[in-house]
């Protein structure tokens, strides 16, 4: 409780911050279709807003360590709220680029803040409840974002205005604390031939979670809003497939850790497979936000399970680094994906997008599959427990891992990069 106290404003800034992006995120591709915006388009500039994230992997953590956390927070919280209203403001392609990109750097350095600062507040013990309210918080928050989007018409300033006003107000409570700021973040470190040496089914699974999961935040408005023109349902659309994530994400990794991963995950393949081929069948039908909840569950969780998988298989010197390029690969297939999909929505239809994510789910579901004729270095014994190794699914979650705010100076001998693959 002492722990939880010392980080509530935190908290509280968290939540507020995270209703504001949660209400963007969906309110940006829906105010694009009903400018009669090309899908494509509006995957492209997704795009660009991942593109940014990326930038802010590297970028950020300089910035926190020259002027602090709070006043990084409360820069980077003008930079995204100004962004959001110059959306409204501006609504022409070359804005819309431009403020995106913004958008997804802003709100990568502000979860970077927020998620250094939580790693310094907790203590070994108490991290993973700790970080069990953090996820209620931010899934929460995202949550009532979406509910919020009705507060006035799709082409009116009003959603815009309240987005922006919750990105402002979290500026308050962080702005306020009296805690002492954490040390300063380390800049990161990536190394792609690392992670496939390690696993190549987190590489897969990591990079299947940026095409599905970023282009259904990208797209799924849009998919949505070509069904339906009421503004309550593609609030319901996007609701449920959060709820699906959040709901079964413990549950699932609790079967990962009484069987192999990789098992899990070609599990998360299939599901989503099947309930991506629901979703597009099931259009106007009364069980379609079933479908729905059920795609959240399966895609959901697989930037969680590919960071599990692969804490099984790496020591902790390595972790930090390997967590970094996994939020990098999924952040890669986030920006590569809503591009193509977009167009394909725009020549086949919108249903192509979620055949797209079958597709997807299956091949990469069969290539785990062959991984599995390799047998793993780790007994399932010995396997990272989930809730330590992926205790949430949001970005940059990997800093909380217990092994990353650990002393290393004590490391026997650091694994070699050219280590065989660990499947």
């Amino acid at each position: 409780m002492k722990q939880l106290l010392a980080v509530t404003s935190l908290l509280l800034s968290t939540g507020l911050l995270l209703v504001g992006h949660g209400m963007q995120l969906t309110l940006l591709p829906l105010r694009n279709a009903a400018l009669s915006l090309p899908e494509w388009l509006i995957g492209a500039s997704a795009s660009l807003y991942f593109l940014g994230f990326v930038a802010g992997c590297f970028i950020i953590p300089q910035v926190i360590t020259r002027i602090g956390h709070i006043r990084a927070f409360a820069v980077l919280s003008a930079l995204m709220l100004s962004s959001i209203l110059a959306l409204d403001m501006l609504p022409n392609v070359i804005s819309l680029f431009g403020l995106r990109f913004l958008t997804g750097f802003a709100i990568c350095g502000l979860y970077s803040v927020i998620e250094s600062w939580l790693n310094s507040q907790t203590s070994a013990d108490t991290r993973g409840r700790i970080l069990s309210i953090y996820t209620f918080v931010t899934l929460s928050s995202m949550t009532l974002g979406q509910l919020l989007i009705n507060v006035g018409p799709i082409t009116s300033s009003t959603p815009f205005m309240l987005s922006a006003m919750f990105v402002a107000l979290a500026i308050i409570p962080i702005g306020m604390t009296r805690k002492m700021a954490p040390a300063p973040v380390e800049s990161a470190r990536a190394s792609f031939r690392l992670l496939y040496n390690r696993s190549r089914s987190a590489f897969s699974a990591a990079l299947l979670s940026g095409f599905v999961a970023g282009s259904f935040w990208s797209l799924g408005a849009v998919f949505a809003n070509r069904y339906s023109s009421d503004p309550v349902d593609i609030t319901w659309f996007m609701t449920m497939g959060i709820a699906g994530g959040a709901i079964l994400q413990y549950p699932i990794g609790w079967l990962s850790d009484k069987i192999d991963r990789r098992q899990v995950l070609i599990i998360l393949c299939a599901g989503g497979a099947l309930s991506s081929v629901g979703v597009a069948l099931s259009v106007f039908q009364a069980w379609h936000l079933v479908t729905v909840f059920l795609f959240g569950a399966m895609v959901m969780p697989l930037y969680a399970m590919a960071l599990a998988t692969v804490a099984d298989v790496s020591s902790k010197e390595e972790f930090v680094t390997i967590g970094t390029t996994v939020l990098l690969t999924n952040a890669m297939g986030a920006v590569l994906a809503p591009v193509v999909l977009g167009q394909l929505m725009g020549v086949l239809g919108a249903t192509s997008l979620f055949w797209s994510f079958a597709v997807l789910c299956i091949l990469v579901g069969a290539y785990i599959a062959l991984q599995l004729r390799d047998p793993r270095m780790v007994s399932i014994e010995a396997q990272t427990p989930f809730g330590m190794a992926a205790p949430d699914a949001a970005p940059n979650s990997f800093d909380l891992d217990p092994r990353a705010a650990e002393d290393h100076t004590d490391a026997d001998t650091e694994q070699s990069n050219e280590q065989e693959p660990q499947s």
